[in-house]
């Protein structure tokens, strides 16, 4: 049996083209299994409860939070669409390849997952330690595939500040899960069923 040598493993920028649908799944999927860990980590280290955050709360308030800024989020985004450039507002069709053949099912599932891995990472455990402002650009930082241009890495610091306040204002994290979630899948939806032009 041959010994895997981790020394080997080689990180690199890769060109959408080269990626095939599972090797797209399983970066994605591993990417949001070390973000929730990660997420679990700090929590523990704050000496917070990680199941205390999925706690529903009584009030159904959270839901106009994260129903309201998703709807927000969309008419800005459609705002962005019909006056900028669509070369200014690409991600390098990481999002075309991920929904675009892919079952409504495993969009939703896509959609559920990355919203709840990364609203438990950034709202749940790194904003309750360095604030929504420096939790958003951070946010845009690990979304690599926009900061080659400036209208989506701005557009993305300005969406994770916008949950941060949510959470804030909801005093709970489904709020920017639900709003999180909304935008993805019907993001997903909108690629999987809108005609090539």
């Amino acid at each position: 049996m041959k010994k895997f040598k981790f020394g080997k493993i080689e990180i690199r920028t890769v060109d959408p083209r080269q990626l095939n649908d599972r090797l797209l799944l399983i970066n994605l999927y591993i990417t949001q299994g070390l973000t929730l860990f990660i997420g679990l980590v700090i929590l523990l280290f704050q000496k917070r409860n990680p199941i205390s955050l999925f706690h529903f709360p009584k009030s159904v308030e959270f839901l106009y939070w994260g129903v309201g800024l998703a709807v927000v989020m969309f008419v800005i985004d459609l705002l962005l669409s019909k006056f900028i450039a669509e070369d200014s507002l690409d991600d390098g069709g990481i999002n075309v390849m991920l929904f675009r053949n892919r079952p409504i099912w495993h969009i939703f599932v896509i959609s559920a997952v990355v919203a709840i891995c990364e609203e438990l990472l950034f709202r749940g455990a790194i904003q309750h330690g360095i604030g929504p402002y420096w939790t958003s650009i951070l946010f845009a930082v690990i979304h690599i595939r926009y900061l080659k241009h400036w209208i989506p890495t701005g557009w993305v610091f300005a969406s994770s500040y916008g949950l941060g306040y949510i959470y804030i204002l909801s005093g709970s994290l489904w709020a920017p899960i639900i709003c999180h979630f909304l935008i993805d899948f019907i993001s997903g939806l909108v690629i999987k069923f809108r005609r090539e032009s």
